[in-house]
């Protein structure tokens, strides 16, 4: 027998390598929750659904949306990077990095600041807890410098979309 009837016609190949690139996808966990940020008379809800990397490619990066919207962002004004990802059965957790260049708002120059916060959501409780780190920049003008805590109460979302 040859060897070329014994390769798949590239058609075959490509639905192969299609069907493969599917299963990796379908690898990649997604979570979902609905949550509830309060302060005082003031209420908001959100959605945030972290998908985590598809383990099957290194160079994949799990990824965080609030509201559809991906946190992972860079511009002119700066840049917010989603870090250190962790989906176990009891809780989800993720680090954002965020850093803001020197601006200056309503005739007021502010320096470059930081933000670094780390979320966790216990999956039975729905207990969302922020630990958020304020330096320099606008924020710490309005917010105030330093560390603070934050809680929230979340829903799971069953069979999120993808």
């Amino acid at each position: 027998m040859s060897l070329q009837k014994r390769t798949p016609n590239l058609a075959m190949q490509l639905s192969l390598i299609g069907l493969m690139m599917g299963f990796g996808i379908a690898n990649a966990e997604t979570i979902a929750f609905t949550c509830v940020r309060s302060d005082g008379a003031y209420s908001e809800e959100y959605d945030l659904k972290i998908v985590s990397p598809n383990p099957k490619n290194p160079k994949d990066k799990a990824k965080v949306f609030l509201d559809g919207r991906d946190l992972d962002q860079r511009d002119a004004q700066g840049y917010q990077e989603i870090k250190n990802v962790q989906i176990t059965k009891s809780a989800v957790s993720f680090m954002t990095d965020t850093f803001f260049e020197p601006e200056i708002l309503d005739g007021v120059k502010y320096a470059s600041g930081t933000v670094v916060a780390v979320t966790s959501i216990q999956r039975d409780t729905g207990q969302l807890k922020k630990v958020e780190t304020v330096a320099g920049g606008i924020l710490s003008k309005t917010l105030g410098e330093g560390t603070k805590v934050y809680t929230e109460k979340c829903q799971a979302v069953l069979n999120p979309v993808q």
